[in-house]
């Protein structure tokens, strides 16, 4: 049984046996001296050739999602009248504005009036 492996599958595969490889593992299938000399003794390259092989013991569980048997609500659409969105929206700025109120908004000259009566005092 061989299985496809997607792009990310293969690469990471291949990067951690390559990384077995490379820290002196057992090579699992026989490859000439001048074969590991024509690619330099590559790990990746030694990983790529076992897995093209099909002599990696390596499978991977890809699980599918678990089937619903309840049904789907759909959401009742509530409809807002133009009188009340303006309602709303009117409630929303007084708000905005007593908030402003509050915090007490500056301006940049009222800023140079408290600095002139601090310089008196």
């Amino acid at each position: 049984m061989t299985q496809e492996f997607t792009k990310y599958e293969r690469a990471r595969i291949l990067g951690a046996r390559a990384l077995q490889i490379a820290m002196n593992a057992p090579l699992l299938i026989k490859i000439k001296i001048e074969d590991l000399e024509k690619i330099k003794y590559n790990s990746l390259k030694i990983a790529e050739i076992e897995l093209d092989s099909g002599i990696l013991p390596i499978s991977i569980k890809k699980p599918f999602p678990s089937k619903k048997e309840e049904h789907l609500k759909r959401i009742k659409e509530t409809k807002i009248s133009d009188e009340k969105m303006e309602e709303m929206e009117i409630k929303e700025e007084e708000e905005i504005v007593k908030e402003g109120d509050i915090m007490k908004l500056s301006n940049p000259d009222d800023e140079e009036e408290d600095n002139e009566k601090e310089e008196i005092e």
